[in-house]
């Protein structure tokens, strides 16, 4: 039975003070492992003004049960 479901990737969103943005490379399946890593990520010192955040995002590779 297939999900009808969209997929959800988290990335996770770096924002600077003059609201610039970084997307780190690395995206993750679940929210709880985004939120893990900004909890790592925020053990280290961070600049003044820089926020973290998970951010989903529909994949566009989610039909996983289709093959060609």
């Amino acid at each position: 039975m297939a999900a009808s479901s969209v997929a959800l990737v988290w990335y996770l969103v770096i924002a600077g003070p003059q609201g610039g943005m970084v997307v780190l490379p690395s995206t993750f399946d679940t929210r709880e492992q985004c939120t893990s890593a900004v909890a790592e990520y925020q053990k280290q010192p961070t600049p003044a003004g820089w926020s973290v955040q998970c951010v989903p995002s529909a994949s566009p590779f989610a039909d996983e049960g289709e093959s060609e």
